[in-house]
């Protein structure tokens, strides 16, 4: 007798309709990509995060501090010498700030193309994390807590709304080379592994080479479709043999949609279709003959950042719910040697975000899309001091204070939230956490952070842990 024989019969069958409600939750554990009903009416439908891992400088982009200038090559005065643990030297930024717009905001030098649409941007002057560790915070900054094994924001999404799109993925991450920790930041996790981030890297301009193996050069689309319900159909078998696996029937869906996605991921990604003049205002520039010739993945070589951003506005006009794009491979942003490296990387991240959001408020986009820009934590006011530092010229680590941007989504643009204290060592004016800055990115998606919920282990998570707070004050 086998056990499922054994809990049809023994017990009056009581044992049976346990295991049949199981499994009815198992199915639904399955997960789908449809589009779901949101808790009440959304004023967003898609995300694009671009996330510039290694932590840009606050006080060197959007968070101006005249202090530092004033106390450049000083210590740090004594009432604020508990904020910085090496007891350094104050550091002013090298880069002027400009006011921008008809807001009047103002914005560093590296960044003049996004000082020109600043009046669609909420910057919020007063984030902060847990941890100023660059595995911790990025981890943080993604899932929403610092220990790994969480699904990632874009996963949460996708189980929460679905996707309208069903021949491409819900939500695509993209990244020229592997950011820190690396696929964790898009790994679905304890939820469905249906809402797993899809991995497509940004360093090629073939979409052949972006998304390997999509195209089956050996049998017609028909023959495919003939070897893919045979495999559904043995895999049902077994299921209905062995009992419902929500994972085998997560890779069932799985390629389902990798099938479906043969016609119409390359022509996404395929930026060679936008215009020359399109191209050019993202800033995507052809590679050098050295640059192809490397075998190297490059973290900043010029023009693969804004070929993502471009990918991203594609992917979000055909309907995919979140698009992340990281700027580079590991930690690009680190600046402990010398601030000025940032001017070389704001060169690449300013026009294209500029150029996205542009994009994006032109085709009448921007309304329902959230573009999220910043990084894991901020840096330092002080200079950095520590390790084997070869120019002293760079910045520390600083997770209590630090600034992201928000446009489109039903976010007010052209002004600053929050604040940090006149050095820029601490968020001191309406704090945002990165918990308060998810829920309300799900509030905008017309989602309550505290009822999207998943049972797993015997407690029930969601992206925000028990914290978050929406920031109504920046809601328009």
């Amino acid at each position: 007798m086998t056990r499922r024989e054994a809990l049809r019969t023994v017990g009056g069958g009581f044992g049976m309709l346990g295991l049949a409600g199981m499994l009815e939750q198992e199915g639904l554990a399955a997960g789908s990509l449809a589009p779901q009903a949101p808790h009440f009416p959304a004023k967003a439908k898609h995300v694009i995060y671009l996330f510039l891992n290694g932590g840009p400088s606050h006080v060197d982009t959007f968070d101006p501090k005249p202090a530092l200038t004033q106390y450049d090559g000083k210590a740090v005065p004594s009432e604020f010498a508990k904020k910085d643990s090496e007891h350094s030297r104050l550091l002013r930024s090298p880069f002027e700030f400009h006011r921008c717009g008809q807001s009047g905001l103002e914005v560093s030098e590296l960044f003049p193309n996004v000082g020109k649409v600043i009046d669609e941007v909420c910057v919020i002057r007063s984030m902060y994390c847990d941890l100023p560790s660059h595995p911790q915070a990025i981890i943080q900054a993604n899932t929403g807590r610092i220990i790994p094994g969480q699904p990632s924001m874009g996963s949460w999404l996708t189980y929460g709304l679905g996707t309208e799109n069903q021949n491409l993925p819900g939500f695509i991450a993209m990244c020229p080379g592997m950011p820190n920790v690396g696929a964790q930041l898009w790994s679905s996790a304890y939820l469905p592994s249906l809402y797993q981030g899809t991995y497509v890297p940004c360093n090629e301009s073939d979409p052949e080479k972006m998304i390997q193996y999509l195209v089956n050069r050996q049998v017609s689309p028909s023959e495919q479709r003939r070897e893919l319900e045979l495999v559904n159909a043995i895999n049902k078998l077994d299921m209905e043999r062995r009992g419902h696996d929500a994972m085998l029937e997560g890779r069932i869906q799985s390629m389902e949609v990798a099938f479906r996605m043969q016609t119409e991921a390359l022509d996404a990604f395929d930026v060679s279709k936008e215009s020359e003049a399109t191209r050019a205002r993202y800033g995507i520039v052809p590679p050098t003959a050295q640059q192809c010739a490397s075998k190297l993945r490059s973290a900043t070589r010029d023009g693969d950042f804004a070929r993502g951003c471009l990918a991203a506005r594609r992917l979000v006009e055909r309907g995919v719910r979140v698009v992340q794009l990281y700027f580079g491979e590991d930690v690009p942003w680190d600046s402990h040697h010398d601030i000025l490296v940032h001017r070389k990387l704001a060169k690449q991240a300013d026009q294209p975000i500029a150029a996205l959001i542009m994009d994006l408020k032109a085709s009448g986009l921007l309304k329902e899309t959230i573009i999220l820009v910043g990084g894991e934590f901020g840096r330092t006011p002080a200079v950095e001091a520590r390790g084997r530092i070869n120019v002293q010229n760079g910045r520390g680590h600083n997770s209590k204070g630090y600034s992201v941007l928000l446009a489109g989504g039903g976010f007010k643009g052209g002004m600053a939230y929050g604040s940090t204290d006149e050095f820029g060592f601490e968020a001191v004016e309406n704090r945002v956490h990165i918990n308060d800055l998810h829920a309300t990115i799900l509030n905008q998606l017309g989602l309550d952070h505290k009822k999207m919920t998943y049972r797993y282990s015997g407690r029930d998570f969601r992206l925000t842990d028990v914290g978050g707070n929406v920031v109504r004050d920046i809601i328009a």
